[in-house]
């Protein structure tokens, strides 16, 4: 038998290492595709932000105070235009459909402007969309030049 002090001694397996990672500085040109990831996330993030607000954006319609001397009436016109709202998020030709409706109005009797403006809306829906149809009809007039 032997002594209760003796014990054979096993070694230890050896383990494995682990290899650590260590994010590489700026400018060795390697990021790992995490970082890349990220980064084009933020980057469409903020486009998608920038598109959206840029869709709210609308053109004024203009309107001025004309003298009766200043000028003369050519007739009376209206004119219609629509836009939409695709699945009630991305606008198609809406926010300047009151400008475009005053445009054709006036374009469709050679005039200058458009006095005496009357604006009217009509809406409509559908599954994926809504549309606004403006109607804007009024007098349209030819300015007289200074001589």
């Amino acid at each position: 038998m032997r002594a209760p002090w003796y014990h054979s001694k096993k070694t230890p397996k050896p383990q494995p290492q682990r290899v650590k990672y260590r994010r590489p500085r700026r400018g060795s040109g390697v990021f790992p595709w995490s970082f890349t990831l990220k980064s084009f996330s933020k980057v469409v993030a903020a486009a998608v932000c920038g598109l959206v607000l840029a869709g709210c954006t609308g053109t004024p319609m203009k309107t001025q105070q004309y003298d009766s001397n200043q000028y003369t009436v050519v007739g009376h016109s209206e004119a219609s235009a629509t836009g939409l709202m695709l699945f009630g998020l991305i606008p198609i030709r809406q926010n300047d459909r009151f400008v475009r409706a005053q445009n054709s109005a006036i374009q469709a009797k050679g005039g200058d402007a458009l006095i005496n403006t009357q604006v009217q809306e009509k809406w409509f829906w559908a599954w994926v969309l809504n549309g606004y149809t403006t109607t804007v009809s009024g007098d349209v007039i030819k300015l007289k030049t200074a001589k």
